[in-house]
């Protein structure tokens, strides 16, 4: 240690070391030396911030968050900072004027308040930059007064302990310096508590109600108590979505999805785009649930490579940091046990100072919190990741629907879309998770092997003959689950089908009184479908059963190896419980090992099929010119054009040459299937081009054959983002005859039409489509056969006033496809296609003397009408007759009122309002309950299974839960057999008796487990058929106000959630609390006395949990009320996605789509926050437990056998994951 003598001491006193373990360990009171105290306790801090630093630093630079003014708070940290300063030069001073005077001093004395002073100089300029960048609570500087001020700490003992013997007054200044910098660290640590007020120019200044985050402090940050606050309000009040925070601008769609557009167009050019047509494929096992997602093959030049480089050029940093929280979770993980090994050996030694015991129960504590922060943190991160992701890739696929080609359209549908952004963006999500376990999780186990080979030796390898019986039986056992899932799929499918037809001719069902009929068919199918669950669910619990045992397997074997095979292995309680909580570790990094292989391989299917979709063949944008010149009289000319739907295709149209003059009226007529349609389609762009040129001139309205309606107000639908002009607004409704029936609405035009118009009659779609086109007084207006769901008397009514030479459009361009042959002779030019070409084209006068192909479709026309007639008149159809007599014999005028033509949809379609305002409520709408959920509810369940059963359950568990704390206990008198001649006695009947405990427990587990899942299909089986006979029974109004979507859900994903999830979820309740009443007892009865801190960390545990299931259980409900508006988006946009391109409106609808996921975030993210708030906080308290269960070991040693000590600190680890699960 010459080194050490040169840095602190001279050869004239060479006692002066680094450190004397004798000195510091086996003592009464611990003690460092003063060369130690002096240097590497000095240094340890400031080595941390000094490698920091240039991180640090480049963070600060990349992340600007604003501008802090002088506050307080700062003024206070700096005066502090230089306070520091001024005591570090002045410490320097006095070293170098004692030197002087002749004084000896060490070189580590002068080095360590030099490199103390330049770190202070670092704290100051870091204090500075800090606020110039907007950081109101430093992490980093925090870290570094808490390692300062444990490194003062030992030197301030030091010195009182010397100054009580009288040391002051050798050495006053170098007490009063120390004195003074420990208070001064203090005073900083207790100031970086607190934050600086926001920053101005902040990202998140304009916010109305800004997240509490960017705001909190750091150890208001890692704790996640910035979230209390929500939890008290959601606790006293219901929470409604203005109470949620804003979006941070990092997680917000505008952010995110620019930055993944650029990576995936950097990766993945649009030149490279597929340009064969890619089909969907369904396994016939996965059909009609969403959760059973039909799967998206890989195709032959599928980008998933580029989407995955695209991914991690985004979120490859994040996903980095969050790698680091969790390796560094795992390093804390694996030291608990070391501690337990160290904390057992010294209440084996009874004369080891009662410090040493004190030293380990803090350092498990304080080893399990920061474990438990890392941990959380790792979970926060992932959460957050896999939030973005989900952005991302909603945005990318909505961006995608918007310009697939009609090829590619074709290809897909809009169910495979909208399991793209739920099912498939789920497990990446997933994936996030589980991905880490991939590599880790093997990490971990030959860690845990190595510790058990150091406790146990060569029999600690003996545990892999459990996983060469288990994995083969759970491998067996999965594989027939899937099977029966996969026949339980089929007849889950064969009964929604079967509702679903049920609920859609409901008015047939019961105008002929089938409902007996139908319910015994759909009972019948529940009745199969139940028996393949109750087998399911037996292989399940044996499942269940083995992997829960497998921990007391592994022990077992690698106790009676160790113990039979040399007489001299004695088992003591080290060995016996350290082994027990790293087989604990073990056991859980192998059960992570197939969920993280299932995540990877599922998630790399949903790659596959998001990189498909997002390859698709896409809209060539440069099809149609547009001609901005002012001199061209011609607004449409398409010159020797031949087009087809997609590549590899037959031409649709050929040579078609077109010269339309702006202002005019051009009808295109033909046979059905001649390619009228075709021909606006070519003029949209939606065609490709493979001759000739297509040239537009101004804006263009659309109005398809089949009506596109949204899901909002009549008004809505026709303003179509447009601002409202009230005298036009008016204008239009009237010349496209909606007024009457505007009128008659409960809420007149703020009246929700529904999911695709389901309120509305075809003529009335058909009217608001033609207004919405009006409304938006474009230059060019495409209309295909906008007649054609009208009745002849509205047709002409409308074309007079909107369409005609005296309509509020003659002033426009305008290209009707129709086969109305009344108007004809009202247009300006008539073109015939024939078989894709342009037959004929002229004015009616000119193609009726002419005899051509246009007279021919004249004559073709007439004779088909006749037909039609004479069928309806033979018929004898009285609604048919009704109609007849409705038409008027003289034209319809300009004074005669639409209201007239036909019933308004009041009468038709039984339209009423649902509330006091008359405003019909959306489709999606549901009655939505606040709180927690009921206990009448679970009452209620529990009685439909039957209330004795439940109690038989409860009392099977309560059994198997005895039998573990019998294992527990009887390995812990084991583990206290005294050794005689190096051996314990009765080692085989300890053996013997471990084994019938633990298998006895195994049989009730697997027991009690089974009867859990048997009275869940009992009681599943009596609420559907309640519900079956509930809704059957219903008159038909019930049918006509309820939207049909709601009770399929009923039927389908609810009544899943009774098939399978409850009786999970209570299955987990019964077992978790159990184990947790275990625990308590075994703590209790090693320590009684500390009962006095578990009770009132109890209360607090039962007031966490109060709080947080009220505010989780309100979060939940709002996060799934706008996840729905998502996919409605989604399925909207698909089906009018040619219309949107037709009206250029794709920027709008994009910034919809984004503000509809940023507003699920903003609720998803209090949700996710919640769970992390709850986990950090319940294993903090469960850290506390084992704390005082230690402490109250150390102070009742004497008392104490190693082997209950062992059990009872073994257990208290435990207790995080039942109290978190229950």
């Amino acid at each position: 240690m010459s080194w050490a003598l040169g840095l602190c001491g001279s050869q004239q006193n060479p006692a002066a070391e680094l450190g004397s373990w004798n000195q510091t360990w086996w003592m009464d009171l611990p003690g460092f030396t003063s060369c130690f105290q002096s240097t590497v306790a000095v240094w340890i801090p400031c080595i941390y911030l000094w490698v920091s630093f240039p991180f640090y630093y480049l963070y600060l630079q990349k992340n600007c968050r604003g501008y802090i003014r002088m506050s307080a708070l700062f003024k206070a940290k700096m005066i502090l900072g230089f306070a520091l300063l001024v005591l570090h030069i002045s410490t320097i001073s006095y070293l170098l004027w004692e030197a002087n005077q002749g004084v000896s001093q060490a070189l580590g004395l002068i080095i360590s308040p030099t490199i103390q002073l330049a770190t202070m100089i670092l704290v100051v300029f870091l204090i500075q930059m800090e606020r110039m960048k907007g950081i109101q609570s430093s992490g980093i500087l925090m870290v570094f007064w808490l390692l300062s001020l444990f490194s003062s700490l030992l030197s301030f003992s030091f010195k009182m302990h010397h100054a009580l013997k009288g040391g002051f007054k050798e050495q006053p200044f170098h007490h009063l310096s120390l004195y003074i910098y420990f208070v001064l660290v203090l005073s900083q640590l207790v100031l970086c508590c607190f934050t600086d007020p926001s920053p101005f120019f902040s990202k998140v200044s304009n916010d109305s109600n800004p997240c509490p985050e960017s705001g909190a402090s750091f150890v208001s940050k890692i704790t996640f108590w910035w979230f209390a606050r929500l939890i008290w309000k959601g606790y006293w009040t219901p929470l409604q979505p203005e109470d949620l925070w804003s979006l941070a601008k990092e997680n917000s769609s505008e952010e995110i999805i620019a930055k993944m557009k650029d990576a995936w167009d950097k990766h993945c050019p649009r030149t490279e785009q597929i340009t064969k047509s890619v089909t969907f494929k369904r396994r016939q096992t996965e059909r009609g649930n969403a959760d059973e997602t039909a799967v998206l093959l890989q195709q032959e030049g599928s980008k998933s490579k580029e989407l995955l480089k695209s991914f991690w050029t985004v979120f490859g940093t994040y996903f980095l940091l969050g790698t680091l929280c969790l390796v560094t979770c795992d390093v804390f993980l694996f030291l608990v046990p070391k501690t337990l090994s160290l904390f057992l050996d010294f209440i084996n030694d009874q004369e080891a100072p009662s410090w040493i015991g004190y030293f380990y129960a803090a350092a498990m504590f304080l080893l399990a919190c920061l474990q438990t922060l890392f941990e959380q943190r790792y979970m926060y991160m992932c959460f957050i990741l896999g939030m973005r992701l989900k952005t991302a890739i909603t945005g990318l696929v909505y961006r995608k629907i918007l310009v697939l080609s009609n090829a590619a359209k074709k290809s897909t549908s809009v169910g495979e879309i909208v399991n793209l952004v739920s099912v498939d963006v789920q497990k990446l999500m997933d994936l996030v998770i589980y991905f880490n376990g991939t590599w880790l999780a093997p990490i971990r186990i030959i860690i845990c092997f190595v510790f058990l080979w150091q406790l146990l030796g060569p029999s600690a390898l003996t545990a892999v003959i459990v996983f060469l019986v288990l994995l083969p039986l759970n491998f067996l056992i999965s594989k027939k689950r899937s099977q029966l899932q996969e026949a339980q799929i089929k007849y889950k499918d064969s009964r929604a089908r079967l509702t679903s037809t049920i609920l859609s001719d409901m008015k047939v069902l019961k105008l002929h009184g089938w409902e007996k009929n139908f319910i015994s068919k759909v009972l019948g199918i529940r009745t199969q479908e139940l028996q393949v669950l109750k087998m399911s669910q037996f292989l399940f619990s044996a499942s269940l059963a083995s992997f829960q045992s497998s921990t007391f397997l592994i022990s077992f074997i690698i106790f009676a190896v160790y113990t039979l095979s040399d007489r001299t292995n004695v088992l003591d309680a080290k060995k016996a419980f350290v082994s027990l909580t790293l087989v604990n570790i073990l056991n859980t990094a192998h059960s992570f090992i197939p969920f993280s292989i299932n995540a990877v391989v599922q998630a790399k299917v949903s790659i596959n099929r998001l990189a498909t979709f997002l390859s698709l063949e896409e809209l060539d944008q440069t099809q149609v010119d547009i001609d901005s010149s002012d001199h061209n009289p011609n607004c449409i000319v398409v010159t020797n054009g031949t087009f087809r739907w997609c590549r590899g295709s037959c031409p649709c149209l050929n040579r078609i040459n077109l010269t339309i003059p702006q202002g005019s009226l051009c009808a295109v007529v033909g046979q059905v299937g001649a390619g009228k349609s075709s021909l606006l389609s070519a003029l949209l762009g939606e065609l490709q081009r493979i001759e000739g040129s297509v040239v537009m001139k101004g804006t263009i309205a659309f109005v398809p054959q089949t009506s596109w309606i949204q899901n909002a107000s009549v008004e809505d639908n026709v303003l179509f983002g447009k601002k409202m002009e009230r005298t036009w607004y008016n204008q239009v409704v009237k010349a496209c005859a909606l007024q009457p029936d505007i009128d008659s609405f409960p809420a007149g035009s703020q009246t929700e039409i529904g999911e695709k118009g389901i309120n509305l009659s075809g003529g009335q779609k058909q009217r608001l489509s033609l207004a919405r086109a009006v409304y938006t007084k474009a230059s060019i207006y495409l209309l295909d056969d906008p007649f054609s769901a009208v009745d002849a008397p509205v047709g002409q009514y409308i074309f007079n006033q909107v369409l005609g030479p005296n309509g509020l459009l003659k002033e426009k361009t305008r290209v009707l496809v129709t086969n109305t042959i009344h108007v004809l002779p009202k247009v300006d030019n008539i073109i015939v296609i024939v078989n894709g070409e342009v037959s004929e084209m002229g004015s009616w006068q000119e193609l009726v003397q002419k005899q051509g192909t246009f007279a021919d479709f004249l004559r073709t026309h007439n004779t088909e009408e006749k037909e039609e007639q004479d069928l309806q008149i033979t018929a004898g159809h009285p609604a048919d007759a009704g109609n007849i007599k409705m038409i008027p014999t003289t034209p319809v005028t300009h004074s005669e009122t639409p209201g007239k033509m036909g019933e308004p949809l009041a009468k038709r379609d039984h339209y009423k309002p649902t509330d006091e305002k008359g405003i019909r409520p959306k489709a999606e709408d549901e009655k939505q309950e606040t709180g927690r959920v009921k206990i009448s509810v679970y009452l209620m369940y529990l009685r439909t299974a039957g209330s004795l059963f439940w109690a038989y359950i409860v009392l099977l568990f309560a059994c198997q839960q005895v039998f573990s704390f019998c294992r527990g206990y009887w390995l812990s008198l084991w583990a206290n057999d005294p050794v005689s001649n190096g051996t314990q006695p009765h080692t085989q009947l300890r053996v013997g008796v471990f084994f019938l405990l633990g298998f006895t427990q195994a049989v009730g587990k697997f027991g009690s487990v089974a009867a859990v899942f048997l009275a869940g299909i009992v009681a599943s089986r009596r609420l559907f058929q309640q519900l079956l006979l509930d809704v059957l029974r219903s008159p038909m109004i019930f049918f006509e106000q309820t939207p049909s979507g709601n009770l399929l859900n009923r039927f389908s994903k609810e009544m899943d959630a009774i098939d399978s999830i409850i009786p999970d979820k209570l299955k987990s309740l019964l077992g978790f609390l159990l184990n947790l009443l275990e625990i308590y007892i075994v703590i209790v009865v090693a320590t009684p006395i500390v009962l006095v801190a578990i009770l009132p960390l109890s209360a607090l545990y039962v007031a966490f949990q109060v709080f947080f299931v009220t505010t989780s259980c309100q979060l939940k409900r709002l996060e799934a009320a706008s996840r729905s508006p998502i996919y409605s988006n989604i399925s909207e946009t698909f089906d009018g996605s040619s219309l949107i391109h037709a009206y250029r409106a794709q920027q709008r609808f994009i910034f919809q789509n984004d503000v509809r996921v940023d507003e699920n975030h903003r609720v998803s993210f209090p949700a996710v926050v919640a769970d992390r708030w709850l986990a950090t906080n319940i294993e903090f308290l469960g850290n506390t437990i084992v704390l005082f269960a230690a402490l109250l070991a150390v102070v009742y040693k004497p008392h104490l056998s190693p082997g209950m000590v062992g059990f009872s600190i073994s257990c208290a680890l435990q207790l995080a994951c039942p109290f978190y699960s229950v």
